[in-house]
């Protein structure tokens, strides 16, 4: 029996969702997370104009409100020709689940949120992802260079995993996030679809645990 969290680094839901899934961890130490990535704006070519950076920018309003965590709007608002493609930030989850498999994923996801949702950094940029994830790693004990973590980001096994996880994604009918699903053995019971309180969160959690127990 485990989580399964399926979601987005740059989903701005996601972000907000991060901070509840941490907690809610930390409740449940018993039970493991895995992370899937849903790709929402994967393989994105057009650039973000002034509408589209208004649209996500009222989204970000609302998540901050719901969940107190800071936006860099300024950063954001000034990037041009900036092209809201998710799909490297959602490799570079995968190739650090791939380089380090006993390491906390969740923690790495964050890291990687906050580099674009508070300092503000280029997360299409392979460099950048992996000077963020690599220094995530080594917080967590595990020695990867950014150099390192680079050339594992590249790699054709690395794409090919990613691309795996959104038709896996697709394939639990999930569509939206975030989402969160209690696995027991092939039955999901859906946890969250969307963000939702750790309280709030837990009472669900502790429904679904009854209602699997019970089948």
């Amino acid at each position: 029996m485990k989580l399964v969290f399926a979601g987005d680094p740059m989903c701005s839901w996601c972000y907000g969702f991060g901070k509840e899934l941490t907690a809610l961890s930390k409740r449940h130490p018993e039970l493991q997370l895995e992370i899937m990535l849903g790709g929402v704006r994967a393989g994105a070519t057009d650039i973000l104009d002034d509408a589209g950076k208004q649209f996500r920018l009222q989204h970000w309003a609302r998540v901050e409100e719901s969940s107190g965590l800071p936006f860099n709007r300024q950063a954001f608002q000034a990037r041009q020709n900036f092209i809201y493609d998710t799909e490297p930030i959602c490799r570079a989850v995968v190739a650090a689940r791939m380089l380090a498999p006993q390491a906390d994923l969740l923690v790495v996801f964050r890291a990687l949120q906050h580099a674009f949702y508070v300092d503000g950094l280029d997360t299409t940029s392979g460099k950048v992802l992996s000077q963020v994830a690599a220094q995530a790693l080594s917080g967590l004990g595990h020695a990867v260079s950014a150099e390192q973590f680079h050339e594992k980001w590249k790699s054709p096994e690395v794409i090919a995993a990613t691309l795996a996880d959104f038709r896996n994604v697709r394939a639990l009918g999930i569509s939206s996030f975030p989402a969160l699903l209690l696995q027991d053995g092939d039955d999901y019971a859906m946890i969250s679809p969307g963000y939702t309180h750790v309280d709030q969160l837990d009472a669900k959690l502790a429904a679904a645990l009854k209602q699997l127990q019970a089948a």
